[in-house]
């Protein structure tokens, strides 16, 4: 049962999971979730204390953003809150939304749930129902009372975005650069004055040099004065940046480059629901595993089971090395050499919103020729219909990209997701979201090489 707004509620749970959803549909404005970390003076200490997709972790570890996930026509965005872990100064945790692109006026069915980390039970619920021109809103705040936690149902809007709610709470935003106008076209120069000859002198006459003025015997100008020593002053933080790139069919593609992803390591994540929104955990009761992998032709062993996925990308480098990344085989890479990319984890469980992760290590960007990242259904499902997955890039430095896969509608148990590839000059994004149907007794892996031109040779190989 929905909460009324301003009533609250005991939290018995020391971890929780904060549910952010909506209904999408046209017109849609798309939604974020963010955290503010307040002190009992209802300010942040500072700017870390904001916990958001572009600084996705608070440094204590007890506030994570962990992203979107959709579910037909519904999608949630999830904050983790480990209360144990809240720093004795944090009086409260403030739960906020904010919409890109419109007002919560158009945003049907927001909600937000607390749920038990642990359980999964729901703990606590708050519908939005009286949202029109707002672009950002308080909907709860967990908060210490006599030692314990609680939820209180907020329901406050803001006109004025994120970036105005977050500086009413005490966060240095970014500004966003203003437009700039043409420069006015400046007058006409006036044509240069005649030069003006010099007096003329008596022939063997030259006027005498100026004498230098006089100094008493003895006497030297004092030094300059030299200021005390004085400690350096550490440079102010950089305020924190809003921005955020979402690729689309007609935006398609993204330099990282021009975005400021040019060093640090950059996490690609996957994140999937199952249609109906019953996310399933994928255990380890399904066996070995078979897949193609580098080397002779082979063949792909179907098995039986939940729904399980690998997260995959193919390489190129520019000195002509060339491989796979897969847990098939023990290619999980290798992050601080090549290909300086390593896949993070193999449990891969649509229920937790970690999702499935690689990571890029962006300080070799110049070693890379293309990447290619790519999906395939291992078991539990024949094809990707009715499956819902979110992928996003998060460089170390430079806004997070991110994007929704399409419907799928062939027969594909394999879909591209982005093509990185370096220009020469520039590290571009594209999004693919290709869903591919494998020829029989192909595997994913090579219908997926053979429709980028890898050229790579493969043979059997398990886990």
């Amino acid at each position: 049962m929905s909460m009324p707004k301003g009533s609250n509620v005991a939290v018995p749970a020391t971890s929780v999971r904060l549910e952010l959803g909506w209904r999408t549909g046209p017109g849609t404005p798309d939604v974020d979730a963010s955290a503010l970390l307040l002190t009992t003076a209802g300010k942040v200490r500072d700017d870390a204390d904001f916990v958001f997709y572009n600084q996705p972790a608070h440094a204590s570890g007890a506030v994570r953003h962990e992203g979107k996930r959709p579910a037909g026509d519904t999608v949630t965005d999830s904050l983790a809150v480990d209360l144990a872990r809240l720093e004795p100064a944090v009086d409260k945790v403030v739960l906020a939304a904010s919409a890109d692109g419109g007002a919560f006026g158009r945003v049907a069915g927001l909600h937000i749930r607390v749920l038990d980390a642990g359980s999964g039970a729901e703990l606590a619920r708050f519908d939005s129902q009286d949202a029109t021109a707002e672009t950002a809103f308080v909907l709860g705040e967990l908060y210490r009372r006599q030692g314990t936690w609680k939820f209180r149902a907020v329901g406050q809007g803001h006109d004025t975005g994120l970036a105005g709610l977050a500086t009413d709470f005490g966060i240095s935003v970014e500004e966003e650069p203003p437009a700039t106008a043409p420069a006015p076209t400046p007058p006409p120069a006036a044509p240069p004055a005649a030069p003006t000859a010099p007096p003329a002198q008596p022939y063997g006459a030259y006027p005498p040099p100026p004498a230098p003025p006089a100094q008493p015997y003895g006497a030297y100008p004092p030094p300059p004065a030299q200021p005390y020593a004085t400690a350096p002053v550490p440079a102010p933080a950089p305020p924190v940046s809003l921005s955020k790139v979402t690729l689309t069919k007609e935006a398609p593609a993204v330099s990282l480059t021009k975005q400021g992803g040019t060093s640090g390591a950059m996490r690609v994540n996957l994140n999937w629901q199952q249609a109906g929104g019953q996310a399933k955990r994928l255990g380890k009761k399904l066996g070995r595993k078979t897949m193609e992998a580098l080397g002779a032709r082979g063949a792909l062993l179907p098995q039986s089971g939940d729904l399980d996925l690998d997260l995959c990308a193919l390489y190129e480098l520019t000195d002509g090395g060339a491989g796979v990344i897969h847990p098939i085989g023990g290619n999980f890479g290798s992050l601080h050499a090549p290909p300086y990319i390593q896949l993070d984890q193999d449990d891969r469980t649509g229920a937790v919103a970690a999702g499935e992760n690689l990571t890029i290590n962006l300080d070799h960007q110049a070693r890379f020729r293309r990447i290619l990242v790519f999906v395939t259904v291992y078991a539990g499902a024949r094809s990707f219909e009715g499956l819902h997955a979110t992928v996003t890039l998060q460089p170390q430095y430079g806004a997070p990209v991110d994007f929704s896969l399409d419907e799928c509608t062939v027969p594909s148990n394999v879909c591209a997701l982005a093509l990185i590839t370096n220009t020469g000059s520039e590290l571009v994004v594209q999004r693919e979201s290709r869903f591919l149907v494998p020829a029989p007794g192909v595997s994913p892996q090579r219908t997926v090489d053979e429709a980028y031109g890898w050229g790579l040779n493969w043979s059997p190989a398990s886990k």
